[in-house]
């Protein structure tokens, strides 16, 4: 009987013809014929039982029936130590017992013995001296690392992970202590055999993507014992300058290699980029500097590095993207305040953002951040006619006032400056055939200073104005009036602000300019001229607050608390009677109506006097004031009581000395007027007409001239909306004077749907978004809402057929929606992805390409909003927008009919039942549960349940015996998310994903990958680790 030839497989026989299995059959009767009573083990000792059947020479498969046959039912022969037990009595010689060898064959073959338990075994033995045994172990291990697998419960997938990363350190010790052989002995063809052969098995082993991660799991499992790795690792690589043979070293440094990449397993490498323009950086920095100069700068940083690792962009290509929106948006923007902007944002922040840049950590970091931005520059330089356009309109050499800037913050060396200046010299050499190269001085423009030249200027004056203003003015406030006045003449107050909006500094700007028009209310006896000081630095104060108000937003100022506690005039007028896009005042309010004596004496006064008293005035009671004498002066004009001239005479009176009073007049007048019908406008639009018309005496105060120029701007922006209403104007066209820009952009004849779909196709074609159409769109998103605005703009995506269109469509709608991100992804992934995952009427639009695309936006607006859910308050664009959170995300859909308390649970807070909810070890596991859950996730925020919800769903559908399309859009939607994973992060949006997900995800093929395992489960949590060991096991 050859006891070999029935242990060398794993229920092989089966296979074998029936002749052989019936010889089989009659082999195993006649074992069992000899085990009778005498034959019985009298012993339970598990080392008894093996030197037993050692003496009594029993084959392999006459061990095994009597070990079971002894050894109580149930128990597993791993829990006995079985593998372990074979293996040390195997093992005491100089040579391996070659019979108790074969029992443990036949145990690995028959399954008596996992896999985990065999190499934990092997991994004990620690004389490598003796290199038969070495040599035996070794074999054993190649009867299975091959297919290494588990299929039992998650301890014992742990446990196959604490055996390999156990293993791995056996195989280096093994390398280590046949280099250190080598070094004493020399070249010996028998221990060079025996570190070949070792190193062979760490190869063969670490070579599997699969086995490494399940090292990588007991690595996260075990973190002490890592340490033992990397010390073994490290003294093979110290023993390995003992080798000689360089085939062998080679070799051993590629296992060693296997070794080290085990810890970033978790670093997809992603796919290089294959276009040249990235219309999301393009759009997003549109945005930013069309409508956000004010923003903080980190924000915008860390949003334009969330596009640059979701979408994969090398960084030369993604500083390249930044600098063509710039010079797009300089090229394109308005003449006036709009120019000035993008010129600070060009000039000041965006080199700013480059430098906080250079410290974030670029996973293709082959090269320095400067080499990149001098590629970056390279590659601008090629696009000369987008320069030259840029030159003509500012003026100036633009790339290099830019270089010099980046030279400055050392983001450029001072070699590639001097390099990319002199190349951008030689292609402006020959002009003649170049439209729009920057043409040579004439007089026209001789004298016109550049924007740039005056931006970069304009920074320093900031600091200095905030420490003059900052200064005691209480005894000579007039040395700050004649700064003031200079503030006020061209356009320095504009690009004085540009610069303070660029750099962070305007609020603090407007902070200081609150407290200058606080410093007035302070009377003490005082004289005509110290009253006409006084009146100007209120009204200097108050036009200038007003008109950073209109230009950068009411949020400038009050979204920081006076420091003092008490509310200033200014921000009490601000918020309750200046009129603004989008707020909707009411004239009758309270604030409207004060003290009736004063005001019966203001009335008397405008109608009497010939021109305003400015000794002891008042000037924030006065202002509080005229709202209401313009009510009596309207009503009385109204009634006959008044005449044309009499009005005339009053308005005149109004706006002649101090300006602030006419602001206040037409500020209640617009918001008077709103509430009239059409034949009711008349006599207060011609109050307003004669307010914002310049009066020009020779009684008028000082500045007049520049404060009645910021005076007529700030009235025209107030009034445009109820003068546009009846197609009206305030005052008639003056030649060279621009429109307010951006405002009336919606058509008035058509329906919003078809201006949305029209605009949208104008700028897929163009493929990127100009700052017309960022405004267009944000009417409409105004108008429309956040669900219409969204769906329509989905339903554009859903269009498309071609894979290119489609993904272009996804990356301009990503910058779209940064609009207003987390309204639209609460929209998106809380109302309109569960519509069409759970209408099957809708499933066919989810094909590929569109649907894929529509995964892709999806995960990348779910990332956006989730990063910056915790880092800061909305910004100013968002909150004044109407807020329209769902109310309710509990009653959302249940996932099925028997189901209702599923949702319910994973939706409720954590506090519900904690326990519940933090035990791995709960072997009926809530189909429910979520790392998110682990790590008490606050549930009542509404991203995080719509996050939650829709995982549920996912989890729903791929649990469902029904596929088709959005089976298909639920794989993109998981790939893009391990697309998108950044390293190392803990909390990102896949851990709302309940782990019962992940073997349903696993039966995907696409997603059957040990790398994407690791992903999507969270490895910082135990239930997280066993989940993912599981998988991995099976696969």
């Amino acid at each position: 009987m050859d006891p070999q030839g029935l242990s060398g497989g794993q229920s092989h026989f089966l296979a074998l013809d029936p002749s052989k299995y019936t010889h089989y059959r009659q082999q195993l009767a006649r074992a069992r014929l000899q085990t009778h009573p005498g034959f019985q083990m009298k012993v339970v000792n598990l080392k008894q039982a093996i030197l037993q059947a050692w003496k009594e020479r029993w084959s392999d498969y006459q061990w095994a029936i009597n070990i079971k046959r002894n050894f109580p039912k149930g128990a597993t022969w791993d829990y006995l130590n079985l593998a372990e037990a074979l293996m040390e009595q195997a093992m005491i010689g100089p040579s391996p017992n070659p019979l108790i060898l074969s029992y443990l064959k036949y145990a690995i073959s028959s399954q008596m013995v996992s896999y985990s338990s065999v190499l934990a075994a092997i991994s004990k033995f620690d004389d490598f001296s003796r290199e038969l045994c070495v040599k035996s172990l070794l074999e054993i291990m190649d009867m299975f690392c091959h297919r290494l697998s588990c299929h039992g419960k998650a301890e014992e997938c742990i446990g196959l992970c604490r055996s390999l990363l156990g293993i791995t350190v056996w195989l280096l010790q093994g390398c280590a202590f046949y280099c250190d052989r080598l070094r004493e002995l020399g070249p010996v063809p028998s221990t060079e055999a025996s570190l070949a052969a070792c190193q062979e098995r760490l190869h063969g082993l670490l070579s599997s993507t699969k086995n490494r991660a399940l090292i990588h799991i007991a690595r996260l499992e075990e973190q002490s014992f890592w340490s033992n790795v990397e010390q073994a690792v490290l003294k093979v690589s110290e023993g390995l300058s003992s080798v000689s043979n360089q085939t062998l070293k080679t070799k051993v440094e590629e296992s060693l290699a296997l070794v080290k990449s085990v810890p970033q397993m978790l670093t997809m490498p992603s796919e290089p980029a294959v276009n040249v323009s990235f219309p999301s950086v393009h759009a997003f920095v549109m945005l930013e500097g069309t409508m956000n100069l004010t923003g903080e700068l980190q924000p915008l940083v860390e949003q334009l590095m969330m596009i640059k690792r979701m979408q994969h962009i090398p960084t030369p290509l993604f500083v390249l993207e930044v600098w063509k929106a710039c010079f797009t948006g300089l090229i394109e923007s308005p003449e006036g305040t709009e120019e000035l902007k993008w010129t600070a944002f060009t000039f000041l922040k965006i080199p700013q953002v480059l430098l906080r840049l250079k410290k974030y950590p670029m996973r293709e970091r082959g090269q320095d951040f400067m080499d990149d931005v001098n590629i970056a520059f390279e590659y601008l330089l090629k696009l000369t006619p987008l320069l030259d356009k840029a030159d003509q309109r500012c003026n100036c050499d633009c790339l290099g006032m830019l270089l010099q800037e980046c030279h400055k913050l050392v983001l450029l060396s001072e070699s590639n400056t001097a390099n990319l200046t002199a190349k951008r010299y030689r292609n402006s050499v020959t002009t003649e055939d170049r439209e729009y190269a920057p043409k040579l001085k004439t007089a026209e423009n001789a004298n016109i200073q550049p924007n740039p030249g005056l931006i970069l200027r304009a920074e320093p004056t900031v600091t200095n104005i905030l420490k003059t203003v900052d200064a005691d003015h209480s005894k000579s406030p007039e040395g700050l009036l004649g700064v003031l006045g200079h503030m006020l003449s061209g356009k320095s107050l504009d690009l004085l602000l540009a610069a303070a909006a660029a750099t962070g500094k305007l609020k603090s700007f407007a902070r200081k300019f609150i407290k200058l028009n606080e410093f007035p209310k302070h009377i003490a006896g005082e004289g005509s001229k110290s009253a006409s000081v006084r009146a100007l630095l209120f009204d200097i104060s108050f036009l200038m607050l007003c008109h950073v108000v209109q230009t950068y937003g009411s949020e400038v100022i009050l979204s920081d608390p006076s420091p003092s506690g008490e509310t200033p005039f200014f921000e009490t007028w601000l918020q309750t009677c200046m009129p603004e896009e989008g707020k909707i005042l009411n004239p009758d309010h309270p604030c409207f109506r004060p003290e009736p004596g004063k005001v019966e004496s203001l009335v008397t006064l405008l109608n009497n006097s010939s021109e305003m008293k400015l000794v002891q005035v008042k000037w924030h009671e006065i202002c509080l004031n005229t709202p209401a004498a313009i009510l009596e002066v309207l009503n009385a004009w109204e009634n006959g009581v008044l005449s044309v001239e009499a009005v005339q005479r009053i308005t005149d009176n109004i706006k002649g000395k101090v300006c602030s009073m006419a602001i206040c007049a037409v500020a209640w007048l617009v918001a008077h007027v709103r509430m009239l019908g059409r034949d009711e406008r008349e006599k207060p639009q011609t109050m307003i007409r004669h307010l914002v018309t310049p009066l020009y005496g020779e009684n008028t105060l000082q500045f007049y001239t520049e404060r009645v120029i910021i005076m007529s701007s700030i009235m025209e922006h107030m009034c445009a909306d109820i003068f546009q209403q009846t197609g009206a104007t305030v005052r008639p066209p003056v030649e060279g004077h621009e429109p307010i820009p951006y405002r009336n952009l919606l058509p008035t004849k058509e329906p919003i749907h078809a201006a949305l779909s029209q605009q949208f196709q104008t700028v897929l074609r163009k493929g990127w978004v100009d700052s017309r159409a960022l405004h267009l769109f944000e009417s409409l998103l105004n108008m429309g809402g956040v669900f219409w605005f969204t769906n329509n703009l989905v339903k554009e995506l859903l269009k498309e057929t071609r894979q290119e269109w489609a993904n272009r469509v996804a990356e301009l709608l990503y910058s779209i929606f940064c609009l207003d991100t987390p309204q639209i992804t609460l929209t998106l992934l809380g109302t309109i992805l569960p519509n069409l995952l759970t209408d099957s009427a809708h499933w066919h639009s989810l094909a590929d390409p569109p649907g894929k695309a529509l995964a892709k936006l999806a995960v990348w607006c779910a990332l956006s909003s989730y990063s910056s859910h915790h880092k800061g308050p909305l910004s100013a664009r968002q909150r004044k927008r109407q807020r329209e959170d769902i109310e309710d995300y509990n009653s959302l859909f249940p996932l099925d009919d028997t189901q209702p308390s599923k949702l319910m649970r994973l939706l409720s807070s954590n506090e519900d039942d904690p326990v519940a909810l933090s035990s791995p070890g709960d072997r009926s596991m809530s189909t429910s549960l979520s790392a998110s859950q682990l790590h008490t996730v606050n549930m009542r925020e509404p991203l995080n349940r719509v996050l939650a919800n829709l995982f549920l769903l996912i989890s729903s559908i791929l649990g469902s015996k029904m596929a088709g399309p959005h089976t298909q859009f639920v794989q993109s939607f998981i790939e893009e998310c391990v697309e998108c994973l950044e390293q190392g992060s803990r909390g990102s949006i896949l851990q709302f994903m309940p782990f019962t997900m992940v073997s349903e995800l696993v039966k995907l093929p696409a997603l059957a990958k040990p790398n994407v395992v690791l992903a999507i489960t969270d490895l910082s949590l135990p239930l997280g680790r066993r989940v993912a060991a599981k998988a991995i096991s099976a696969l």
